[in-house]
């Protein structure tokens, strides 16, 4: 791991997740939206660090194993003495569903942006190239911590990076306030350059009928690319002088949905940045995405992860 800033930075959190399988033994893991799409970043060749805030415990040391084994820098992950990373246990409902229940309020991530080495954070941002982040990044933190996150990027857009933004909404993390998640939405916005919205999301936070009607209020925040991730079947794509649905190459059955979205936001994003137009990386993107469909789980296997 470098110990440098990375040219590209993501935000967010990891929490530790047990997944409970037909036996009643539970199966951990490290997830995170944001934890992913860096994973996939970083596997695609770039120089990725995600920037967290995790505790001193057996199980933050996991998530600091799993960071250096795939290649992100680990400068920008916070260690707070005494503290313990959110936990997530998933469980099947009655019929099969996804069902997870969190432990998440006194996590460390949190406060990323209130911790005394939080300037450490900001100072990453100012040097890199492309920083990423989620609504449910957002989701995490106060109105303080909030404030100092958009600060930093403003500066760091002077300085020439790109913000990309994936619009990834779960009622549950705004405590569904959406009045407080459409204003701390909006302000986000203004400081976007690249937004990875999903259209199922956009319709609900918004009420958006359709993928064109997000573009055009997310143009209207000055957001100069956008790609609506638009189900099973395609994207809608749009940049200067282009608007372009893009197919899905092909139409597949689910093996996990989980991180599918994390996904295609990674490919989209490495695609871009190795010098593809934004058609192109929206294929590259729905190819990857496809990849974690395929597979259960969050993460794909190292030798099934390479972004075409």
């Amino acid at each position: 791991m470098t110990e440098q800033n990375p040219r590209v930075v993501c935000i967010g959190e990891v929490q530790l997740e047990l997944t409970r399988g037909a036996d009643g033994t539970f199966a951990p893991a490290c997830a995170g939206d944001g934890f992913n799409a860096a994973i996939y970043l970083a596997r695609a060749g770039l120089d990725v660090g995600f920037a967290t805030a995790v505790g001193d415990d057996p199980y933050s040391d996991s998530i600091m194993a799993l960071a250096s084994a795939e290649g992100l820098a680990g400068n920008l992950i916070l260690r707070v003495p005494g503290r313990l990373p959110a936990l997530c246990i998933i469980e099947r409902g009655r019929s099969g569903e996804r069902v997870s229940r969190v432990w998440a309020d006194s996590a460390p991530a949190r406060e990323l942006f209130e911790l005394p080495d939080w300037m450490r954070i900001a100072e990453s941002l100012v040097s890199a190239r492309l920083i990423y982040f989620s609504g449910i990044t957002l989701s995490l933190y106060s109105n303080n911590g909030l404030g100092r996150l958009f600060a930093a990027l403003e500066v760091a857009r002077q300085h020439g990076a790109k913000v990309a933004f994936d619009g990834n909404f779960r009622p549950s993390g705004w405590k569904g306030n959406l009045a407080r998640t459409r204003t701390v939405f909006m302000e986000a916005l203004k400081r976007v350059d690249i937004a990875l919205p999903t259209f199922d999301d956009e319709a609900v936070l918004w009420g958006d009928p359709s993928p064109e009607s997000t573009v055009a209020r997310l143009q209207a925040f000055g957001v100069g690319e956008i790609v609506v991730k638009n189900g099973p079947s395609s994207a809608l794509v749009a940049a200067p002088g282009a608007l372009q649905f893009v197919p899905v190459p092909e139409i597949l059955a689910p093996v996990d949905p989980t991180a599918a979205g994390d996904g295609f936001n990674a490919g989209y994003l490495a695609a871009r940045l190795l010098g593809s137009e934004p058609e192109q990386a929206a294929s590259a993107a729905h190819r990857l995405a496809a990849d974690v469909l395929r597979h259960p789980g969050a993460l794909l296997p190292r030798s099934a992860a390479a972004i075409h």
